[in-house]
């Protein structure tokens, strides 16, 4: 089901019914209260050792009034760390700490998957301890940072064919350990150039095996990894995150035949299981390519248009009455705001983002940015 009854609502902004946005959606076994969600936002507050810190509880708390959080891109495997201060799935110290995230979450009656991910050659052995995996031994031509210093992609290891079943493996076993440390379900990463990405880009993808080449191969590990995830926990709590023609990390999409001929056969793939969501990172919520794969897909899809510039209400609220999406995924307005959805519902004056503490340490920038009634108490005393 994609849209459930519910009550008239006539709040309106320019003519634009908002009923939509603020109504709840059944996404697989996810009952949001409302189609805010929360993009998986990278803000590098955990420890060295991939735990979760308390402030990171406090963070996803506060923002619990957003119909679902996806939490920070985690680590699947220790050789898939992307960066330092990264959260990881592996450890059992690392499951304690997410337990005590989801149980702020749940406390404040919120919702949270966990994004699963394995960096793949946007890494660096300085910050995983491992050599660097990829589908093929195709360097990205850029810097990262290890250690707080600046050093060069390495050229990556192009894993074995026999190799890849247990990188599969490692999807599975961190899925299962983000719903034992009280998840409700998992989005699996496969944008912005990371592992499941790399896959399916020509750029980063020059296999000769039954996992290059064409489209129907090049999707093939992918479509594994979804497969075996849904056998694992079950298609309601699985979703999947893509982010077509996004040109990042070396990554390049830029031959529209190809990416529809790509993302298309994956919705067609991923359409039989009945996952709860596809989520897709593009400028173009309106354009033949998302609205394609939307319908190829059949089932909840959620678009986020904010990586150039930010989501802001009025193009939610666009998106919702133009039959665009199910559901829009905010990322800056979210951070800066820990009660947009009030703010929106009631179409109050939103906090400005500090850019300069996005990838900090501490709480300044993370857990500190008020409340509208916190601003109006500052203001009155």
């Amino acid at each position: 089901m994609l849209d459930g009854d519910h009550p008239p609502n006539n709040n309106s902004t320019n003519g634009f019914n908002v009923t939509d946005l603020f109504s709840p959606l059944l996404a697989g076994d996810l009952s949001l209260a409302n189609r805010i969600v929360m993009a998986p936002l990278t803000r590098s507050r955990a420890g060295a050792d991939g735990v979760p810190t308390e402030i990171m509880a406090e963070h996803y708390a506060q923002r619990a009034s957003v119909g679902l959080i996806i939490s920070e891109g985690t680590f699947q495997s220790l050789p898939g760390k992307a960066f330092d201060g990264q959260p990881g799935l592996v450890t059992p110290a690392q499951l304690a700490g997410w337990r005590k995230v989801t149980d702020a979450v749940h406390a404040e009656g919120g919702l949270i998957v966990a994004q699963v991910m394995h960096a793949g050659r946007a890494t660096h052995p300085d910050i995983s301890g491992f050599p660097v995996e990829a589908p093929s031994a195709l360097a990205i031509d850029g810097e990262t940072r290890a250690g707080g210093t600046k050093v060069a992609y390495p050229l990556p290891r192009a894993l074995e064919t026999d190799e890849l079943p247990e990188i599969v493996e490692t999807f599975v076993r961190s899925s299962q350990n983000a719903v034992d440390a009280g998840f409700d379900g998992v989005e699996l990463h496969a944008a912005n150039g990371y592992l499941l990405h790399e896959f399916l880009g020509t750029t980063s993808n020059m296999r000769t095996d039954a996992y290059g080449g064409t489209p129907e191969n090049r999707i093939r590990f992918v479509v594994e990894v979804v497969r075996a995830v849904v056998a694992q926990l079950g298609a309601g709590r699985v979703g999947l995150r893509i982010s077509p023609e996004r040109n990042i990390q070396g990554l390049i999409e830029d031959d529209p035949v190809d990416v529809e001929a790509v993302y298309g056969g994956l919705m067609d793939a991923l359409a039989p299981l009945g996952l709860a969501f596809v989520s897709v990172l593009h400028p173009e919520p309106a354009g033949a390519l998302v609205q394609g794969l939307r319908s190829r897909f059949g089932g909840p899809f959620l678009v986020n248009t904010g990586f150039a510039e930010p989501t802001t209400r009025g193009e939610a609220v666009a998106m919702m009455a133009g039959s665009l999406t199910d559901a829009v995924v905010v990322g800056r307005a979210v951070i800066a705001n820990p009660d947009l959805v009030r703010r929106w519902r009631e179409e109050l004056e939103e906090n400005e983002l500090d850019f300069s503490t996005l990838y900090a340490e501490g709480t300044v920038g993370y857990t500190d940015y008020p409340t509208y009634d916190d601003t109006k108490a500052r203001a009155a005393s």
